[in-house]
């Protein structure tokens, strides 16, 4: 399914449940926020017209970016349009792009004196804008891995986690690998959350409980379906569109949260940008001062996304590892 019919029926089910929730103007002291098709009511704003919460300049953090930059006043961001909400997708007029990663490079822009343009492209074309300098930056849900900071520099924005979806009600909570054991768990194949869910159960097979029933389905719909119906106990995939799912359809809950690094290592979302720009140090500059002054965490809350805050950027961190062959 396109991210456009994703979020048309998205849409469609938010307006029927009347279930939207959240504040979607650039005001903070304002609820009353922009619903689908322009209707008033109190609702995460999904229209073109944005009012995102913007920043002041900063003259001494400015003054971090390369003069070439400075000089054009913009700076070309990478989107990617495979997203869902409330990463990167498209607003209700089918066109323009939305989401928490084009608020976020907002705010950074806003704290470097410059604009921020919008370049929506396919996932593997954001490292190849980015290889051919076409792209100042991606702020499209990348996480730091060993493997790419052989190419790029990372500024880390927000926590990497995984989220297990159940259904609304089911009064049940993961931590751990005891707490999986038995049930029927969906999860996207080749992606890490099965790589974790894997293990999880073959830990649980080793201390005698029982393992867990994997199962796999084409698309969100099918899980959400399968949820609905019992035939699965949960999904597990990326927080985001987990907790923006509960938030608007209402039907379903976060019975737990864990790093997309595994056991040993926080995973960490980041702006990145080809390695050597000369652009990295005035990235974690912004964002420390978008985290510091308030606006970083309205725009996490604004998407429900409080949990994957983090306290400070980070240039380069531990990233995870790379694969073993």
């Amino acid at each position: 399914m396109s991210t456009r019919r994703t979020l048309a029926a998205l849409v469609a089910t938010i307006a029927a449940a009347g279930l939207l929730a959240g504040c979607g103007s650039g005001d903070a002291a304002t609820a009353d926020t922009v619903a689908p098709k322009g209707a008033k009511g109190t609702g995460i704003n999904l229209g073109p017209d944005q009012q995102r919460i913007r920043e002041q300049k900063v003259d001494a953090i400015a003054a971090k970016l390369p003069a070439a930059v400075r000089g054009r006043g913009t700076l070309t961001v990478g989107v990617a349009t495979g997203s869902v909400p409330p990463l990167s997708f498209y607003a209700t007029d089918d066109k323009t792009p939305i989401g928490v990663e084009l608020d976020i490079a907002t705010l950074v822009a806003d704290t470097l004196g410059v604009q921020a343009k919008f370049q929506p492209v396919s996932w593997e074309n954001l490292f190849v804008g980015l290889d051919s300098g076409k792209f100042d930056a991606v702020f499209s849900n990348v996480t730091v891995t060993e493997e790419r900071k052989e190419k790029y520099d990372f500024a880390t924005y927000r926590k990497d986690q995984l989220a297990f979806e159940t259904k609304k009600g089911a009064g049940w909570k993961v931590n751990g690998p005891q707490d999986v054991a038995g049930k029927t768990i969906a999860v996207s194949s080749g992606t890490n959350q099965e790589k974790i869910l894997l293990d999880w159960s073959a830990q649980d097979v080793r201390a005698g409980r029982k393992p867990v029933n994997v199962k796999y389905y084409q698309t969100a719909t099918d899980y959400y379906l399968a949820l609905q119906s019992g035939r699965i106990d949960a999904y597990l995939g990326p927080n985001p569109s987990a907790a923006y799912h509960a938030a608007s359809a209402g039907q379903t809950e976060i019975a737990g949260t864990y790093s997309g690094g595994g056991a040993g290592l926080q995973g960490e979302i980041a702006a990145t940008t080809k390695k050597g720009s000369g652009l990295v140090e005035a990235y974690a500059a912004a964002l420390d001062h978008v985290i510091q002054d308030g606006s970083y965490a309205k725009v996490l809350a604004r998407w429900g996304l409080s949990g994957e805050a983090v306290a400070h950027s980070e240039i380069n961190p531990p990233g995870l590892p790379k694969p073993t062959s």
